[in-house]
């Protein structure tokens, strides 16, 4: 199912987290991957200002061909540390260095791969906050195969929680959570979360029944309240390494009205999240 993952590396403390949960699942999936390190070009779009702007400063060429070369040498630095750590893995992988705006190159690569394995956030990741990067906040809405977003510090994935509430996206999710918990070896949480109690028990049946097959060891949680929370309170209660569930299940409207679960959960774990489309 997964034969192939998408490595994008910017070289950030976020980097050797993600390279090796990358190791850890290319070894468990035996499948390639596909390592990226990419060089913003944005920055050297510098605008044509008239006499009217209040800076009309023009950087030189000198400064941009200078500046063009420390991040290509970055690039290339990155792309060198993380072959040499696939190659002692004996994981078979390509390593490209590629100009241009970075969420586009992402997901220009989607068709190529099975997943992406992304840091939670980039090389300015000092300056913030409860913020996520802003090139996982596009690539996460644009990205239409499963993304798995990577926290600063790693720990092996032991048990996974799933969050599951019926909807077609989370039914996807239910399928990765079967997937990984059968290739790691490891047993599922079974998260539901309903103001009913009939629905509750009627997800967590049908999830229960999906999952059978997969012959994994499995624990089911049905409550209620906010989802966001009761998602990231149960993966702590259960001592969950990794948090599986569907992006985006609600319309756009009422994503802006309500917020979203996603958005919360992304900004809020201190686990890797795996967001499926």
């Amino acid at each position: 199912m997964i034969k192939s993952i998408l490595l994008s590396v910017d070289g950030s403390t976020y980097t050797g987290a993600q390279v090796k949960h990358c190791i850890h699942l290319a070894k468990a999936f035996e499948s390639m991957v596909h390592v990226i390190s990419i060089i913003d070009i944005r920055i050297f779009e510098w605008p044509t200002m008239s006499a009217d702007g209040f800076v009309p400063v023009i950087p030189s060429t000198v400064y941009q061909n200078e500046s063009k070369k420390m991040l290509d040498a970055k690039a290339e630095a990155v792309l060198s540390k993380c072959g040499r750590l696939l190659k002692a893995e004996k994981i078979e992988f390509s390593a490209n260095k590629i100009s241009g705006p970075p969420a586009d190159i992402i997901c220009d690569q989607a068709h190529l791969v099975d997943m992406l394995i992304i840091g939670a956030r980039g090389e300015y990741a000092k300056w913030e906050s409860k913020l996520l990067g802003a090139t996982l906040e596009v690539v996460v809405r644009q990205f239409n195969k499963p993304i798995l977003i990577t926290p600063e510090k790693y720990k092996e994935i032991s048990r996974l929680l799933i969050a599951y509430d019926g909807s077609s996206k989370a039914n996807k999710a239910l399928q990765m959570a079967g997937f990984f918990a059968a290739k790691l070896g490891i047993p599922i949480v079974l998260l539901t979360v309903h103001d009913s109690e009939r629905m509750q028990n009627k997800n967590l049946l049908e999830a229960q029944t999906y999952l059978e097959p997969y012959e994994v060891e499995l624990e089911a949680v049905g409550t209620s309240g906010a989802p966001e929370k009761e998602i990231l309170k149960t993966a702590k209660n259960q001592k969950c390494d990794l948090i599986i569930m569907g992006a985006y299940g609600h319309s756009r409207i009422r994503e802006a009205i309500l917020g979203s679960t996603t958005d919360y959960v992304m900004r809020n774990s201190t686990l890797p999240v795996l967001l499926c489309k």
